[in-house]
């Protein structure tokens, strides 16, 4: 048992060495020149929507008051009967000179709804350059404009941005939520970065309308779950860059209960092990105290292990704090701090999601049952492909934009 217990212990160290190279990243990316000021062309931001989500109307808000002097907010639901229509349209009352439309249309193209719902949309969108966002994404006012110098670099091709976790509640579940993005997944996504990947991140996916008719349009993101893993390869596989605008963005973290936390993070964690399992096992040294409290476990109590672990505790709850003061996102109000109590709580639980998603492939989305297989498949998705069901569409306007 000792044997296994030093061999806990070090893949604690290994996570705590990733952890603080992650905060060093974090300090990298906001040290760095942002780029330079740039054409600010015209741009539609597409939304897709479904239901009254916690913060809905505060997220979309934050697109309408962007400091950018002409764009388009274009949002669509596949439910003449969604709740979110009235989020919409208050928005539309409320910001009378922002150029707002609104979409409704049933028709149905593929496995994700997400996508589907955006094909509807695209016909809607008056400028050619695109920035698809979640709709639970709470923006800063120059989110836009930082967006449009990234895409405007040359050899770019799509332009991503971080995000961090806002706590739609006060719930135990949403603060695990939010700490899982803003101390696993953000540094994470830094450090993969700085070794050479370039990821979409799907929360911002912004390009020119050329590029994306040139990868086969939206349809050839229709029939898979990660449509952002596919939509930042075909890019690079033109040739083009995939880059991280110098904005980070926050979402909404609306769970109030544990168990539906662990289904979203399930989701998420079948997506990414059916796309690379290898590496997304590996992954799970990123959690050091889960570790350390096996260590801990597995040594029976040993002083050692039990000192080792007060000082993984510390030293993540550091590299976590650091995080929070270095992107400045807790003093902005777009993000949740770290609650450094609960980090081996969330840490145990991580490594409980990841042993989780080897067993199964079935994930719940909005409704929605699917299965990481669609990932898995090799789907030659084009415009013939979408072949849409009978629908009725509509579209409302606000004024023109600025």
């Amino acid at each position: 048992m000792q044997h296994f217990a030093f061999t806990a212990a070090a893949i604690a160290v290994a996570g705590l060495a990733q952890a603080m190279a992650g905060w060093w990243m974090a300090r990298r990316f906001t040290a760095a020149p942002p780029p330079p000021v740039g054409p600010r062309p015209p741009v539609t931001v597409l939304k897709p929507v479904h239901g009254d989500e916690p913060m809905l109307e505060a997220a979309l808000t934050t697109i309408c008051l962007q400091d950018y002097p002409c764009f388009q907010l274009v949002c669509g639901v596949q439910d003449p009967a969604d709740p979110a229509i009235m989020v919409v349209q208050r928005l539309q009352a409320k910001f009378p000179d922002c150029d707002i439309a609104l979409v409704v249309n049933r028709a149905q193209h593929g496995e994700n709804h997400k996508i589907g719902n955006l094909i509807n949309m695209l016909p809607t969108a008056k400028y050619d350059v695109l920035v698809i966002g979640d709709s639970d994404v709470h923006a800063a006012p120059d989110y836009l404009a930082r967006i449009a110098d990234t895409l405007a670099l040359p050899g770019v091709g799509l332009a991503t941005t971080l995000y961090a976790g806002l706590s739609a509640n006060r719930s135990l579940a949403s603060r695990l939520g939010a700490t899982a993005i803003n101390h696993s997944f953000l540094p994470g996504a830094l450090l993969s970065r700085a070794l050479g990947r370039q990821d979409c991140l799907g929360a911002t996916m912004a390009l020119q309308r050329a590029t994306l008719e040139a990868i086969g349009g939206l349809a050839a993101l229709v029939h898979h779950l990660a449509d952002d893993n596919v939509l930042g390869r075909l890019v690079r596989e033109r040739g083009l860059q995939v880059r991280l605008a110098p904005s980070v963005c926050s979402t909404t973290v609306p769970e109030t209960g544990l168990k539906p936390l662990f289904s979203h993070e399930l989701r998420w964690a079948r997506t990414i092990q059916a796309l690379v399992p290898v590496e997304f096992v590996a992954s799970a040294i990123q959690y050091p105290l889960a570790w350390a409290a096996l260590a801990l476990a597995l040594s029976g109590g040993a002083a050692w292990a039990l000192a080792g672990f007060a000082l993984a505790w510390a030293i993540r709850a550091a590299s976590a704090h650091g995080l929070d003061v270095r992107l400045g996102l807790v003093q902005s109000g777009l993000a949740t701090p770290a609650p450094l109590w609960l980090l081996p709580l969330r840490d145990m639980l991580s490594l409980v999601v990841v042993a989780a998603s080897y067993f199964g492939d079935r994930v719940e989305w909005r409704g929605h049952v699917l299965h990481t297989t669609l990932d898995k498949s090799d789907h030659d998705a084009t415009a013939k492909d979408v072949v849409p069901r009978p629908s009725a569409t509509y579209v409302t306007f606000g004024r023109p934009s600025r």
